[in-house]
C-alpha cells in the first residue's frame, strides 16, 4: 500500500540520508574506492533478491544513486523504506 506524504515523512526520520526526489526515496552512496561501491552492491543484490524488490541504481566508480519506489502501488511504499534501512545497514 502506497504511504501517504505524512507517512513517508515519519519514516524518513529512519532512513538517514534518504530523501524524498521525483516521489522516489533516493540517497547517493560514496565509498572510497569502486572496488568497495561494487563490493555493495554485491551485498545488496542478495538482500534484493531475498525481498524481490529490485531498486533502480546508477554507479560510477565509488558513488552509487539508488531510487526506490513500488511501481504496482504507484509510489512509496513500506517496502521501500525497509529496504533502504537494509542498504544503510550494509553502507
Amino acid at each position: 500500500m502506497r504511504l501517504s506524504q505524512v507517512e513517508i515523512n515519519e519514516e524518513l526520520k529512519s532512513i538517514p540520508g534518504w530523501s524524498v526526489v521525483n516521489e522516489k526515496l533516493h540517497k547517493e552512496f560514496e565509498f572510497d574506492s569502486f572496488n568497495q561501491a561494487f563490493g555493495f552492491m554485491t551485498r545488496a543484490a542478495m538482500e534484493i533478491e531475498k525481498m524481490n524488490h529490485h531498486p533502480e541504481w546508477f554507479n560510477v566508480y565509488n558513488k552509487i544513486t539508488i531510487d526506490l519506489m513500488t511501481h504496482d502501488a504507484g509510489g512509496i511504499t513500506k517496502n521501500d523504506v525497509n529496504l533502504a534501512k537494509i542498504l544503510n545497514s550494509l553502507a
